[in-house]
């Protein structure tokens, strides 16, 4: 049994029907409600739940940066992200931030409900599109272009990721290298290819 769990969601239709779902479907003591990120962190902080459910573009503070505030003041709260964002900058911003689930809010109410089970009962779901994406971000393509051929595995790593938007930044937390590093081995892939821009890049190699 689930003994509290927070909806944060500033849809104000949104969010009642999560709550209606929950008490209809769930076995939990306690749901409560903000509409409002800065109010979430502030009273979460000191009265932390189970289970949070956050929406990621809220007024003011947005989700994702309330996850990471509140993963390091309660490292045992589980956070799910219920949104429509499903471009893979915002997916591994969340991931890193400390969330444990990310739905898209197209997912049925019955599936949102067994996500919340299974998240309790120590699983991370993740809605199928999102999965995809996650997998995506990290394999490299069968490519047969000569061009990304001749560029070493390293290498190609790097121009995959660059493919799927990330930053530089990024792109060293995903591959776990400095910045520093992630900035020489692109400039050896355009020294290398003969370009100037990334764009130039992916176009030359077939990622784009």
């Amino acid at each position: 049994m689930l003994k509290s769990i927070a909806i944060i969601e500033d849809d104000d239709k949104i969010r009642s029907y999560l709550v209606k779902q929950m008490q209809l479907n769930m076995d939990v003591e306690n749901i409560v409600e903000f509409s409002h990120g800065e109010t979430a962190l502030k009273e979460l902080s000191v009265n932390p739940v189970e289970i949070a459910l956050f929406d990621i573009q809220l007024p003011g503070i947005d989700g994702i940066e309330c996850i990471r505030k509140l993963k390091i003041i309660h490292p045992r709260m589980q956070f799910m992200v219920l949104t429509v964002y499903d471009n893979a900058d915002t997916i591994f911003k969340a991931l890193r931030a400390g969330a444990n689930s990310y739905i898209l809010k197209n997912t049925p109410p019955e599936r949102v409900i067994e996500a919340i089970n299974e998240l309790h009962n120590g699983g991370s779901p993740i809605s199928s599109e999102i999965a995809r994406k996650v997998i995506a971000a990290f394999q490299v393509k069968e490519n047969g272009n000569e061009y990304f051929q001749y560029l070493s595995k390293r290498e190609q790593e790097m121009l995959e990721q660059l493919s799927h938007g990330f930053r530089y930044k990024e792109i060293a937390d995903n591959l776990h290298v400095s910045t520093e590093t992630v900035r020489t081995h692109i400039r050896n892939i355009y020294e290398k290819l003969q370009v100037n821009s990334r764009v130039e890049a992916l176009k030359k190699t077939g990622l784009l």
